[in-house]
């Protein structure tokens, strides 16, 4: 439980996009990034030059450094490499590791972790929130999609420890949109919440009311997303272009880039419009000289590419309505979240299969981090009042004999929940069981995801099916389990918190948050060189110019001393030094002080005589050293 007083974040970790709110005077506030942004691109890119880039920075930079720009890396989290086949083929970087490996990620000639990644973002989220507040934030709410199952539930816990936030709490995306959506509502409501975001689709339906919001189901795909709407795009341009230039897009890292980036807008313009243009000049090359690539996109081709992907959304949607047991007119609103819901093949086809129009009162961008930071209030206590009942969105149990999945916890259980079941020894004299825990729906246990395994032994012998062994599984609040088996005979107890589900170790983590920080202090140290330089380059600039513009009301022995500290500062610059540079520019300035300020004297003067004082754009410096900082702050 947190302190009370204490303030606990609420972060949307999307797979475009990343957002973080705040409970602020009663009410949920989006806090801008440090670029100024309310959202934050999920994207984490590595330079030659060695710097960690994130956010809006590193999306610009994407189209030069395709194979060392990371992005959808949620789509990555606590997931193995033969379970990414289909998302490996769609970015430009490298995916790393043996097929039943946790998935590793080669840029930057490192190799990361996707918790390392999306450690990365948050700590960005982290220091825009520290920046916003004025003080150190230690604590967060993490969404997550409600489909993610256990070991991508734990990988987003260890990103957060690596960032250095501990996540206090991990709730379902569409539970946290529920929770911004009602909280301001007095009658009782069943609501489903569509959440269509850039790499998950989830669909979730709720009952909301005056103190209590209840998940009644939740269902999804957790390969989908407006990712595959942009690559259904991109196939259907690269094959356009290949047919008419003979030359294939996809095969050209940076081509490929750019193409995504027109894909990404052109989906986004169709939002608005009948038809956009996709114009990218000089795309690529051949013998015979540069090829541009122009061509004209309509709403009605690009509903029917997406097509297929919009229906998949159904199957989901009617299995989550009939685990709640209720039917499209029982459903009082439809509240869309997400980016992808902005597609209007999308909204259509929430129109069609729930015979409503879809409520558009909430920002889809945003309204999960106000969820997040809503439950942060709840945990801290700055919110009263208000029970949030979610529940684990698939089936948990163990394998039995025949290799048989006997499920202990049925999907859409209200959690917390502690489950527990006896079962017995398959042969004669056995004494020892392994417990392997699986998540999933499937019949047979090898059919769905194996979460871990451990050994219940010393059972004394005994004929098959004497022996009483009691397995117990609990679900905490983040959808997190333990599991433990005791014989019942001799009380002897084994236990397992599936944490490595993720792939990552206690120790690891640990190391990684090291990491992370140390790579902090250097990115630090790196921004304060540059921006030393930078200010040291421009004051040159403002000195050279000054003296060159007034030449003639300088004596020689200001002007030796002026130029023997510019020749100062330009050393400094050359080297690894902020200290120095900055203390070279310290110097020059104090050598610049008696004449500036006997130029301004006379500015002032011939102001005051209603004449235009020679030199007059002396001050023009100050508004382009204004210019400078700010591009320089957008690029860091």
């Amino acid at each position: 439980m947190s302190s009370q007083g204490e303030k606990i974040i609420g972060i949307d970790l999307g797979t475009t996009n990343s957002v973080v709110s705040i409970m602020e005077g009663g009410e949920a506030k989006v806090i801008p990034n440090l670029e100024g942004n309310r959202i934050t691109p999920s994207v984490v890119a590595f330079t030659d030059k060695g710097e960690t880039l994130v956010g809006e920075p590193a999306k610009r930079q994407a189209v030069t450094n395709p194979k060392n720009t990371v992005y959808s890396v949620k789509r990555f989290m606590g997931r193995r490499h033969n379970e990414v086949q289909s998302e490996e083929k769609i970015v430009p970087y490298k995916i790393i590791g043996g097929p039943e490996d946790y998935v590793k990620i080669e840029a930057g000639s490192k190799t990361y972790t996707p918790p390392e990644i999306s450690a990365s973002i948050l700590r960005k989220l982290k220091e825009a929130a520290e920046s916003y507040l004025g003080h150190k934030v230690n604590k967060a709410v993490v969404t997550v999609p409600a489909y993610f199952n256990d070991a991508q539930r734990q990988a987003t816990k260890d990103a957060g420890q690596i960032s250095g936030l501990e996540v206090s709490r991990i709730i379902n995306e569409p539970t946290a949109a529920a929770l911004a959506y009602g909280l301001e509502k007095k009658n009782d409501e069943k609501i489903v919440v569509f959440d269509f975001g850039g790499g998950t689709f989830d669909v979730s339906v709720l009952e909301v009311g005056d103190e209590i919001i209840e998940t009644l189901s939740t269902n999804g795909d957790g390969h989908l997303g407006g990712d595959d709407f942009d690559e259904e795009l991109i196939n259907h341009i690269a094959d356009a272009f290949k047919k008419e230039q003979g030359i294939d897009l996809r095969d050209d890292a940076m081509a490929l880039q750019r193409l995504r980036e027109a894909a990404e807008k052109a989906k986004k313009e169709l939002s608005s419009s009948q038809s956009t243009d996709i114009n990218l000049p000089f795309i690529t090359a051949d013998s015979s000289g540069a090829k541009h690539l122009q061509m004209a996109i309509t709403r009605s081709e690009f509903e029917k590419l997406i097509d297929p992907l919009v229906e998949r959304c159904r199957k989901p949607v009617e299995q989550a309505m009939k685990d709640a047991g209720l039917d499209s007119s029982q459903i009082d609103e439809v509240v869309l979240v997400g980016g992808s819901t902005r597609v209007p093949k999308v909204q259509e086809f929430v129109k069609k299969i729930f015979g409503k129009e879809p409520h558009k009162g909430v920002n889809p961008d945003e309204v999960v981090s106000i969820g997040a930071a809503i439950q942060g209030g709840i945990i801290s206590g700055d919110v009263q009042d208000v029970v949030l009942l979610d529940v684990t969105p698939l089936s948990l149990g163990i394998e039995t004999e025949g290799g048989v999945m006997t499920k202990l916890v049925e999907r859409n259980t209200t959690i917390p929940v502690t489950k527990d079941q006896v079962f017995s020894t398959a042969a004669d004299n056995q004494t020892a069981v392994t417990v392997r825990v699986f998540q999933g729906e499937r019949q047979m246990a090898t059919d769905n995801r194996l979460l871990g395994q451990f050994n219940l032994e010393e059972i004394p012998p005994a004929p098959r099916g004497v022996p009483q062994i009691k397995v117990v599984f609990d679900i905490d609040v983040n959808g997190i389990l333990n599991v433990s088996a005791k014989d019942v005979a001799t009380g002897k107890e084994t236990s397992v918190r599936i944490e490595q589900s993720s792939g990552l170790s206690e120790t690891e983590i640990e190391e990684m948050q090291k990491q992370a920080e140390a790579h902090a202090d250097e990115d630090k140290k790196k921004f304060e060189l540059a921006e030393a330089k930078n200010n040291g380059s421009r004051l040159i600039y403002e000195v050279e110019k000054l003296l060159k513009e007034h030449a003639e009301k300088i004596d020689d022995s200001s002007k030796s001393a002026i130029e023997a500290s510019v020749k100062k500062v330009n050393d400094a610059i050359g080297t690894e030094d902020a200290a120095a540079i900055n203390t070279a520019c310290e110097e020059l300035q104090q050598a610049t002080h008696a004449f500036t300020e006997q130029m301004y004297k006379e500015s002032q003067a011939a102001g005051a005589d209603g004449t235009s004082a020679e030199g007059g754009d002396a001050a023009a410096p100050a508004e382009e050293e204004d210019v400078i900082d700010a591009e320089f702050e957008k690029k860091d």
